[in-house]
């Protein structure tokens, strides 16, 4: 007779599972806002100072679909491990660029290496916590990449001042990934605690696994993969757009940074409560929520074009979308997890997240082509539109039972 599976205690993982997680992320959120100021100090023009800059999402994208492959053959807790050092390699590649290609090599290899860590995280709560706990357990995780993405600019702001020297801040995150290693080395192993292993020892999952998960789910990802794609899409509009419609209200960069810093702190405080929302009556009562906030925050501020006084618009508006993102913190990843169920979930984890982070990377190009035939404001529009399209969707697809631990 098998002993009972010991009893889930939240607090118990809480260190191991987000500790990790927010150093990763201090760190990343350190880099991230610096990265065209670092290429323009190696020569960089404008636009291949963006270009540089985009390799961490190209990084991402390129990381997804290996992640599942990693994962299942090593396991979750090695794989994080494994990407803090990768992420070390890619940001000390980037402390000895000599040219902007090289520091754009880096930035695609701590791109590669955020998204195998963070598809190790995912998969890591979908295998040791209940269904009861997941939408609360993914809206935390959900909650501290918020947190850390907040913490570190400001760190490398401060940082900056201090030393008077940009480079500084990649031998911080550079700390921070050691810090990261030390962290899973000196926590407990949460998949050990609750005796729980989503792959069998000596099992190995290749990655045409991972390519075949995607076409037998394809009908799941053609449909709530879509909706879902929308969510992913408005929210890395609206970290874009905010600071361009900042721009041509002439607004100054303090003020933007403490509106936007402020939004910021509101879309942090909401991620428990909505996890508690998804728990309690399901995953469409934040997911359609959140999209219409969206959908509709962007069109109100294309309705604000051209007030006498834009400044107070600006500020509501920004207000409104934090709330409305915040109450869909860590939605995508519940609801991927949900699909996936307990058992081995990396390889449709890996094509969920790539779905979300081709959503992310798209949207700003979009954005792009439409204000430059149309305008700032028809491209706030059209995507507050998408975005009432996805809660349709959603809507739609979403399962309306919560999910149970034998689904």
């Amino acid at each position: 007779m098998s002993s009972p599976e010991p009893a889930f205690r939240f607090g118990a993982i809480a260190a191991p599972a987000f500790v990790p997680t927010l150093l990763f992320t201090i760190g990343e959120g350190a880099i991230m806002p610096l990265i065209p100021a670092l290429a323009a100090r190696l020569g960089a023009d404008l636009a291949t100072s963006g270009l540089v800059a985009s390799m961490i999402v190209v990084g991402v994208l390129l990381g997804d679909i290996p992640a599942g492959w990693i994962v299942g053959r090593l396991g979750e807790w090695s794989t994080m491990l494994g990407a803090s050092g990768l992420a070390a390699a890619g940001i000390l590649l980037s402390v000895l660029a000599t040219s902007a290609g090289m520091l754009g090599a880096g930035m695609l290899v701590l791109g590669f290496a955020a998204a195998v860590f963070g598809l190790a995280r995912h998969a890591l709560l979908t295998n040791v916590v209940p269904a009861p706990y997941r939408a609360r357990a993914l809206s935390t995780l959900g909650g501290t990449f918020r947190l850390g993405l907040l913490i570190g600019p400001f760190l490398a702001a401060a940082l900056v001042t201090v030393t008077g020297d940009v480079v500084s801040v990649l031998w911080f995150a550079l700390a921070m990934c050691a810090l990261v290693a030390v962290s899973i080395l000196a926590l407990p192993d949460p998949e050990r605690m609750l005796h729980h292993r989503s792959t069998p020892a000596g099992s190995a999952l290749g990655v045409t696994a991972v390519f075949g998960t995607i076409a037998a789910r394809r009908h799941v990802l053609a449909r709530l993969g879509v909706g879902a794609l929308t969510v992913a899409a408005l929210r890395s509009v609206r970290g874009v757009i905010l600071p361009l419609w900042a721009v041509s209200i002439g607004l100054g960069e303090a003020q933007t940074a403490l509106i936007i810093g402020v939004a910021g702190g509101i879309d942090f405080a909401l991620f428990w409560f909505g996890g508690w929302l998804m728990d309690r009556f399901g995953r469409l009562y934040t997911a359609v929520p959140s999209m219409i906030g969206l959908g509709l925050g962007l069109i109100c501020l294309a309705l604000t074009a051209g007030v006498d006084d834009p400044v107070p618009w600006f500020v509501a508006v920004a207000v409104w979308l934090a709330l409305a993102n915040g109450i869909g913190a860590g939605v995508l990843m519940t609801m991927g997890s949900d699909l996936a169920g307990r058992e081995n979930p990396a390889p449709f984890l890996s094509a969920w997240r790539f779905t979300m982070d081709a959503g992310g990377a798209s949207a700003p190009l979009l954005l792009s082509a439409i204000t430059a035939a149309a305008g700032l404001a028809a491209a706030s529009a059209t995507l507050g539109v998408v975005g009432l399209v996805g809660a349709v969707l959603l809507a739609r697809y979403i399962p309306r039972q919560l999910p149970r631990d034998d689904d």
